[in-house]
């Protein structure tokens, strides 16, 4: 499988390391998120078929965390960017 560094290019996945889950979002206000809303964000993962977003580190490369769009049935990475920026526009498809 092959990746697309959006600050290298594209490189083979072994450069990478999965870092999770990019769509989990965090409890909007952690003094009042209850052990429940917790369990939930650390915890529970979905097992998705089909395009999934995900966050991988370039662990051999340029060592910046990016956000992917991989098919978790194909493989196919669909589309990367920097992990602080959404996949739309000025993705590397």
């Amino acid at each position: 499988m092959l990746i697309r560094c959006p600050w290298c290019g594209e490189r083979d996945v072994s450069e990478f390391s999965y870092l999770g889950d990019a769509g989990k979002v965090r409890p909007r206000d952690p003094e009042r998120a209850t052990r429940e809303d917790w369990l939930d964000y650390v915890y529970i993962r979905s097992n998705p078929r089909g395009p999934h977003l995900e966050y991988w580190h370039h662990a051999v490369g340029c060592r910046q965390w990016i956000r992917v769009r991989r098919d978790t049935l194909t493989h196919e990475v669909l589309a990367t960017a920097p992990a602080n920026q959404p996949l739309g526009e000025g993705a590397a498809e």
